[in-house]
């Protein structure tokens, strides 16, 4: 019986883990006031698709909404180099078609491992067994050991981060419509690689702390039940 809570246990932790990591690239995409504007001005973006900050927010706003399914097309109107225009072209839209379908995928997902870790755990304490103390051990052990194969992760990917970032392309994508062309498409000047190294440390360090305060609620749970017997 121990077993089996133990098994669930691990894996409601692994389930919880996935969960904070989708939420933390939700956090630094959608919660994080001012950091695109930020992050627009430390690369001279603006400078790079002759637009002022102001239009290029609305239609960052804009595509993140889309990216959520929270907008139906891609057909943006701005400003850019002082002429109306559409900001997205054809291909542009198409790639991002693709990117909408992760982004609404790892929600789904995030749904999926949320019922999931509800599932083990409910299931833990309907088995006989000391699933007060086997709980925080399972979830202390599967945050440690997710969060380490993690770490060794970026580790390997921050050796060099445009190889791995063209394998998670070439992975995620059966299309080469990822691979933008600067003279034709606005959208590789806005989100420019220095940027999405900047958004992936952010979403690891979001990470590592959510993580982290996990980790140490469980360990303290486990020290708490240890004094008690003692």
């Amino acid at each position: 019986m121990k077993i089996i809570q133990y098994f669930l246990g691990i894996l409601a932790a692994f389930c919880l883990m996935i969960v904070l990591l989708i939420t933390s690239v939700e956090a630094v995409a959608y919660w994080t006031p001012g950091y695109y504007e930020k992050e627009y001005a430390k690369y001279n973006v603006t400078e790079d698709v002759h637009m002022e900050m102001e239009d290029l927010l609305d239609v960052t706003h804009e595509m993140m909404q889309f990216l959520r399914g929270d907008r139906e097309d891609l057909h943006v109107m701005t400003i850019v180099n002082g002429q109306e225009r559409e900001f997205f072209n054809q291909r542009e839209i198409a790639h991002m078609e693709d990117v909408k379908g992760l982004f609404v995928g790892a929600l789904v997902l995030r749904r999926i491992c949320l019922l999931t870790a509800a599932a083990c755990i409910l299931v833990m304490f309907l088995l006989k067994g000391s699933a007060k103390k086997i709980l925080p051990r399972t979830l202390c052990a599967g945050t440690g050991l997710f969060f380490a194969v993690l770490l060794l992760l970026a580790g390997i990917i921050s050796t060099d981060f445009n190889k791995y970032f063209v394998i998670f392309h070439e992975i995620f994508f059966n299309n080469d419509l990822w691979i933008l062309d600067p003279a034709t498409d606005l959208l590789i000047n806005i989100v420019p690689e220095p940027f999405f190294m900047d958004t992936a440390a952010r979403i690891g360090i979001t990470y590592g702390i959510s993580a982290a305060v996990l980790f140490l609620v469980c360990l303290y749970f486990i020290l708490r039940d240890k004094k008690n017997r003692h």
